[in-house]
């Protein structure tokens, strides 16, 4: 079954070409004016000014990983963060804590864990799968290197960007 749609009726000069012409020119005159007056910013001037402050609270950046607020590495080789990244950027090799050391009722602790910036999409499953908070997104959008050997980052590099993030960890705790 066809639906008929009425078109409205024209006025005699909606039909010519001018009015909507001079119409067009000033809305583009007003935005001349105003960019020349300096009403309106028109170009943020990028490495001097960012939009750190106007970044709003949603806003996922690129995964990092935690330490605790006694240095000690919050990640516990569980590996659900590789698991569920959709593009498989984050590659995770766990070792054993030796017998000997305090904490090793853990028993596993990250020998490697690289994130490949490139691939990362930045959805924050990573995130939110982590059961120990170690892997966080970090308010940051400017991302570079220059050979693709640079944007993949190591355990090292994550640590040293992630930062410290206090609270419990259940890895820590002695009574668990």
């Amino acid at each position: 079954m066809a639906i008929v749609v009425q078109r409205p009726k024209l006025k005699w000069w909606e039909h010519l070409y001018l009015p909507a012409l001079f119409s067009g020119m000033k809305v583009t005159l007003g935005h001349f004016i105003a960019t020349v007056t300096r009403k309106t910013k028109v170009t943020m001037q990028y490495p001097e000014e960012k939009w750190d402050a106007n970044l709003p609270e949603h806003y996922r950046g690129a995964p990092a990983l935690v330490t605790d607020e006694h240095g000690r590495e919050r990640c516990v080789a569980c590996q659900l963060c590789e698991f569920i990244c959709p593009p498989r950027a984050i590659t995770i090799k766990p070792e054993e804590i030796p017998s000997d050391d305090k904490w090793a009722k853990v028993e596993k602790r990250p020998r490697a864990f690289e994130i490949d910036m490139i691939r990362c999409i930045y959805c924050g499953l990573c995130e939110e799968v982590c059961p120990e908070q170690a892997i966080f997104l970090r308010k940051d959008y400017a991302i570079t290197g220059t050979s693709r050997a640079e944007m993949v980052h190591d355990k090292g590099r994550l640590y040293e960007i992630g930062g410290v993030r206090t609270g419990l960890v259940n890895k820590w705790n002695e009574l668990k």
